[in-house]
């Protein structure tokens, strides 16, 4: 049984800070990628950033490079994005994913996904 857990989110003004945590354990399993999906209300499920424990490059899609970083920690199966200048847009619920790299920007990429954690951002 693999399990990614997710940690932090919550609310924000618009101009704030945010970091996500995901530790990802269980069968042995130690993912060469991880990412950070999302999911607004009425929306599709769209990926936002992804890293290779591998390279250690990160990458991001083009609404949040900039303002959101992503680091990992292979050794602890760990991942944290942490999201500068919050926009209002930034609100939705996000899911923390593994898998095989490289990573895609793509619900099919995720072999494994967390339960999601909450993050709003007020204007």
């Amino acid at each position: 049984q693999v399990s990614l857990v997710e940690s932090g989110g919550g609310s924000a003004q618009a101009g704030g800070s945010l970091r996500l945590s995901c530790v990802a354990s269980g069968n042995n399993y130690r993912p060469d990628c991880m990412g950070w999906f999302r999911q607004a209300p009425g929306k599709d499920r769209e990926a936002v950033a992804g890293v290779s424990f591998i390279s250690g490059q990160p990458i991001f899609r083009d609404s949040v490079r900039g303002r959101f970083t992503l680091s990992g920690d292979y050794s602890k199966q760990t991942v944290w994005l942490q999201m500068y200048s919050l926009k209002p847009e930034d609100t939705a619920i996000y899911y923390c994913a593994a898998g095989s790299c490289p990573f895609y920007f793509t619900q099919s990429w995720a072999q494994y996904w967390g339960q999601g954690t909450q993050v709003n951002v007020s204007s």
